[in-house]
């Protein structure tokens, strides 16, 4: 059978085979500090750049829609709203064993789907090497676009943590030079 046949069946390996890494911000932008791990993904998308071997998603709310997108991964960085039992606006950093904990206590419908795509995933034998979770305990759930004041301050301390983890497994992440003189980026509340 031609290459091109075989590509077209799946015999073939991928052509764009996925990044080693990927960073993943999960969260819902319509209720308030849900969506701290989207903003956080839209700030490292906006103010840095990343090797190719490490790929930035905004996965909103998708759930099983991720299932192509979490498989074979060396490292799944999850950024996110967290329930942990820490202080509100707290950032939160859970790895290796304590990430399962992470998915008993949900803040949101998009953790459970999470943790059915890992669930399927570890089935094939297809799941991701290492995971970690950097999130924040949210202050508010209301439906309501923006972050609360100290949801809002933890974006920067969570960039840097992501930042810290792809530094230490190698990875070169450079600042944007034009937005290095941007300092205020983070998300406000809206209509308040």
């Amino acid at each position: 059978m031609p290459a091109e046949i075989d590509f077209l069946f799946g015999d073939t390996l991928d052509p764009y085979p996925a990044a080693e890494v990927l960073v993943l911000g999960l969260g819902n932008c319509l209720i308030e500090d849900e969506g701290v791990g989207v903003a956080a993904i839209e700030y490292l998308m906006h103010h840095y750049d990343f090797p190719d071997e490490v790929e930035l998603l905004d996965g909103g709310t998708s759930g099983m829609g991720l299932l192509d997108d979490l498989r074979n991964r060396e490292h799944v960085i999850v950024l996110d709203a967290v329930r942990t039992g820490h202080k509100p606006g707290e950032l939160v950093v859970l790895k290796d064993a304590q990430v399962p904990a992470f998915f008993r206590s949900k803040v949101s419908p998009h953790q459970l789907a999470l943790s059915d795509v890992l669930a399927v995933l570890t089935l094939t034998n297809e799941q991701p090497g290492k995971i970690s979770v950097i999130g924040v305990e949210p202050v508010s759930l209301k439906t309501r676009v923006g972050l609360s004041s100290l949801v809002s301050r933890q974006l920067k301390p969570m960039v840097e943590e992501v930042i810290l983890q792809l530094s230490d497994a190698g990875y070169i992440v450079t600042e944007k030079p034009e937005t290095s003189q941007k300092q205020d980026y983070y998300p406000k509340q809206v209509g308040m």
